[in-house]
């Protein structure tokens, strides 16, 4: 790259500024050219990703036993929720029913008939810790 920037450096030199001689003017020119030079070609690094390239084999090769491990957490996770969402009350089931359905909470609280919709934020924060003390075993607070 830096011979590169060398060459494009005189090439500029010698079509634009063939007729500076002085040497007293010539250097601080090149050191200028080749100042711009250097930040163009790293905005055009930066623009195409060059500058967060990673090289392979530097990369750790993934092992299979750790998404085992994840798989397993991820399913127990999955059945404990399975387990306390039939606890849970029928506006909290209709809450998540609702969520998983993909509506937003301006559409849950037209589909509930809600008057606000900050009744809907806090039916659904007291649904979650509802949901997630019952999934860990614990008392919720009142």
């Amino acid at each position: 790259m830096a011979e590169d920037v060398a060459q494009e450096v005189m090439l500029v030199l010698h079509q634009k500024y063939s007729h500076v001689t002085d040497l007293a003017q010539l250097l601080p020119l090149a050191i200028q050219i080749t100042r711009f030079k250097l930040v163009a070609q790293a905005r055009k690094s930066a623009r195409r990703g060059e500058n967060r390239q990673v090289d392979v084999a530097d990369e750790p090769i993934a092992d299979p036993q750790v998404n085992l491990i994840l798989e397993a957490e991820q399913n127990e996770l999955l059945d404990r929720m399975r387990s306390a969402l039939p606890l849970l009350g029928e506006r909290c089931r209709e809450i998540f029913r609702l969520k998983l359905d993909g509506l937003s909470f301006p559409e849950i609280q037209s589909a509930m008939g809600a008057a606000n919709i900050n009744t809907v934020y806090t039916w659904e924060a007291r649904c979650r810790e509802d949901l997630k003390h019952l999934m860990t075993g614990t008392r919720r607070a009142q």
